[in-house]
């Protein structure tokens, strides 16, 4: 008998922020951007805080809720329709725990020490850091399969954890003779899904960087984000009529990216404009482009942040509308498995 729930996959896209705080235009470009332009789509989309990977290290609890609130705030306040997309935090709908604990089972423990984010945030101090720091990719498959997504929106540093979540699907599939999950397919997109540092085009624009004028906050208002681009480290050439002019500048390839995504235009089309213009002339523009961006979604924000008690209804019934995916899904896992679960009323 064909099982409605393994028989086809409908067209469903997942994706997740941790709500680490202070997001950047890195944030906004290399994800909150693109999963407001996903809505309405063919595809339903499911948009998640993932606030159980936040604990694999230790979290002050208050401020953690702050943060769950701040970044629910920065998803609408980018675009994202609560009622549109399913949005809510992930500790709210048990079905990531249960289905992670499952994948437990079927990730190898070799997969996990391959990680590279893994070895990058344990270092040398492997053996003390948590448990769920080196388990936590197979929390991020169940946060994937639980939904059955067919498509993830990720950056180029994200490939390896889809992988592994593509590695778990398969394997379960073949272990059990079925085709209860989908094999889930990347979604890299876009000129600015890497988002660079403004003092060093090497490195990622990041919260965690010492310099507050490496990145431009989500919180910035518009004169702080002029000054910041201003400042932005270049290089005294102009600008190049191609991308491949811009191959071995790595600052100036990144403001030019940023500049195409605030803008929804090619790189090409960007310099096609600026040919021979110096950074004298592109800052100026790109401040303009940029603060009339990211004005709307300071302001946002801050009304969202003023009304907690609003974030967490939204969230709630976000919550709600997520359980009622992942339940069946969780369930019939189980099934499949051989474990026997209690009968839902």
């Amino acid at each position: 008998m064909s099982d409605p729930i393994t028989a086809s996959f409908r067209p469903r896209i997942f994706s997740g922020i941790q709500p680490s705080g202070g997001l950047t235009l890195g944030n906004y470009l290399g994800a909150l951007k693109r999963f407001a332009a996903l809505q309405g789509g063919e595809a339903e989309t499911v948009y998640c805080i993932v606030d159980l990977h936040a604990i694999t290290v230790w979290q002050d609890p208050e401020g953690l809720r702050q943060r769950i609130r701040e970044a629910a705030a920065a998803f609408m306040a980018a675009g994202v329709d609560p009622e549109q997309s399913v949005l809510f935090n992930q500790s709210q709908v048990s079905a990531h725990a249960e289905m992670a604990w499952l994948f437990n089972t079927v990730a190898r423990v070799g997969w996990m020490y391959r990680m590279t984010q893994f070895k990058d945030k344990a270092g040398k101090n492997a053996e003390n850091v948590s448990l769920g720091l080196l388990a936590y990719p197979a929390l991020m498959a169940a946060d994937i399969l639980t939904y059955q997504a067919t498509a993830v929106p990720v950056g180029e540093d994200q490939k390896q954890h889809l992988e592994l979540t593509r590695d778990i699907a398969a394997k379960f599939n073949h272990d059990y003779g079925v085709n209860h999950f989908p094999i889930t397919e990347p979604l890299i997109e876009g000129v600015a899904t890497r988002v660079m540092s403004l003092r060093d085009g090497s490195k990622k624009m990041s919260k965690s960087d010492p310099s507050d004028a490496s990145r431009i906050n989500l919180t910035d208002d518009a004169d702080t984000i002029a000054q910041k681009i201003r400042k932005a480290r270049t290089d005294a050439d102009p600008l190049p009529g191609q991308v491949d002019g811009l191959k071995d500048r790595p600052e100036a390839r990144n403001l030019v990216n940023i500049f195409a995504a605030l803008t929804d235009e090619t790189p090409d089309a960007v310099l096609a404009r600026f040919e021979g213009q110096g950074f004298g002339a592109f800052k100026p523009a790109l401040a303009e482009v940029a603060v009339e961006a990211m004005a709307p979604i300071t302001r946002r924000m801050t009304e969202y942040l003023a009304d907690p008690a609003q974030i967490d209804a939204i969230l709630a019934r976000g919550a709600d509308r997520a359980d009622a995916i992942a339940t069946p899904i969780l369930d019939r896992t189980k099934d499949i498995m051989g474990l026997l679960r209690r009968p839902r009323g």
